[in-house]
């Protein structure tokens, strides 16, 4: 079966800071679309997805995660560079280990992949207004609940 026909599990933490989340931005060249998602990537094998977005975090930004809290699943059908996708997010909300990462702008960070691309904090109305765009689906609306509605600790 090829990649393309697969459901990948990923695991992404929010991280929130005042009115904004830390996010990387990304692009579909198919649709000439920037967009935004929060950090974290793909589950591996006989990995659970708290240890995922851990790892992920630290091997993109280089800090570590503290308070980590399982929010939701987010099934994320999609298409990418024309590619159809299909994701099951795990969604999960921590706060930076390291304090000074609260001060940053954004920082250039790199994918699994050696890819490049910038994580910056975004405030929260420039999605609710469509000025930006927000990945995976429905997260905003996620985000937007009262927080006595969501959340695990782990």
């Amino acid at each position: 079966m090829s990649d393309a026909k697969r459901i990948r599990v990923i695991a992404i933490c929010v991280f929130r800071h005042r009115d904004s989340i830390f996010v990387g931005d990304g692009i579909d060249d198919v649709k000439q679309e920037m967009f935004y998602r929060p950090l974290g990537g793909g589950v591996e094998f006989g990995e659970t997805g708290r240890d995922a977005v851990v790892r992920e975090v630290r091997e993109e930004i280089n800090t570590e995660i503290r308070d980590l809290l399982y929010i939701e699943t987010i099934e994320n059908i999609f298409v990418h560079n024309g590619q159809p996708m299909h994701e099951i997010v795990l969604v999960y909300e921590g706060r930076f280990r390291d304090d000074s990462y609260y001060d940053s702008s954004w920082s250039v960070v790199g994918d699994e992949e050696g890819t490049a691309f910038k994580a910056i904090w975004v405030p929260l109305n420039e999605f609710r207004e469509g000025k930006k765009i927000l990945y995976p689906a429905g997260l905003l609306e996620l985000l937007d609940r009262p927080s006595g509605c969501r959340g695990v600790r782990s």
